[in-house]
């Protein structure tokens, strides 16, 4: 039987010394590179887009993988995407909070880099994904913005760990189980809260950039100065990963249960300031009113002329509202 040792014997002596310091040299090489590079960093995923400063990482927590961004220096803040699109959304104002926070952007559970697991997507146990990951980085206050079920999951996050909150930002959506929600659960326009299952599924594969078209047209002010083509590209792909659009489904199939989670949490009101950013062509003042039942230090914000895509339909509008508050 041939075995390697033999087969380098045979080698001229000349050969057999190239080899061996090529060995060496690749040895060496792996370990400078091992030493220089975080035991939890990543590539950017797909499409995600790059922004200088910002150090791509998993993170293994509450028994899944979160992907997430991080830069910057100072006070900790979290930004928490919505349905249709991922961490990207907040790109443009990542680079302006790092001047004077560490800025945490994750992919939420089921999207984007993050892990798809079948289950854990109520909007408590969501909350504990990221909470992990924010004490996994050894910070032990945030200050948290979500926008529409990034919000949910950033209200969970207060409530249920309101020491360790500093302020809390909630963005155009609404909150399930509290005041009149089910207005705006069970509204015929809203028919995308109750689809999900194998036959939705079956519907939508191959046809992710199709189905989300809906939602970044009509639920713009207009259409044309909503969600860019750039970015579409991007979550349309990312959500059209093997469990992406299951996972996405299955924010919405746990609205009953976030509506109870939320109602008990909601008992206790929150002291932290929150700021509530709600697009007049979209919610109006609903989810302002909400954040009233829940908080004691309310600012609500209707951002004129604008849709539900807030980032995307008026940031001169809503960046500075986000950094004068976050300051």
């Amino acid at each position: 039987m041939t075995t390697a040792s033999s087969l380098s014997s045979d080698l001229p002596a000349t050969r057999r010394s190239l080899l061996a310091s090529a060995a060496t040299l690749g040895a060496a090489a792996a370990g400078l590179l091992a030493a220089a590079t975080p035991a939890l960093a990543a590539a950017p995923v797909g499409n995600e887009r790059r922004v200088p400063g910002f150090t791509a990482r998993n993170a293994n927590v509450n028994g899944t993988t979160i992907h997430y961004r991080v830069g910057g220096k100072g006070p900790a803040v979290v930004l928490l995407h919505g349905y249709a699109e991922t961490s990207n959304m907040w790109n443009p104002l990542m680079p302006l909070l790092a001047k004077t926070h560490t800025v945490i952007v994750p992919d939420l559970r089921g999207a984007g880099g993050s892990a798809k697991p079948e289950g854990g997507y109520d909007k408590k146990n969501m909350a504990v994904d990221i909470h992990e990951l924010v004490k996994s980085l050894g910070i032990n206050s945030v200050a948290i913005v979500g926008h529409d079920i990034g919000l949910m999951v950033a209200y969970a996050y207060a409530a249920q760990f309101p020491s360790e909150t500093s302020r809390v930002v909630l963005m155009d959506a609404f909150l399930p189980g509290i005041g009149d929600w089910t207005h705006v659960w069970l509204l015929r326009d809203l028919w995308h809260f109750h689809f999900h299952g194998k036959t939705p599924l079956a519907l939508v594969k191959g046809r992710e950039r199709t189905y989300f078209e809906h939602f970044w047209n009509d639920f713009a002010a207009d259409a044309k100065h909503s969600v860019p083509e750039a970015d579409r590209r991007i979550y349309a792909a990312a959500y059209a990963q093997e469990g992406g659009m299951r996972a996405g489904f299955e924010y919405f199939k746990n609205f009953e249960k976030d509506a109870a989670d939320f109602a008990a949490l909601g008992a206790n009101k929150l002291a932290m300031p929150m700021l509530v950013l709600s697009g007049e062509k979209a919610g109006g003042t609903f989810l302002i009113e909400q954040g009233k039942l829940v908080a004691n230090d309310v600012k609500g914000v209707v951002v004129k002329g604008s849709g539900h895509w807030l980032m995307e339909e008026a940031p001169d509008q809503v960046i500075p509202e986000l950094l004068q508050f976050l300051n």
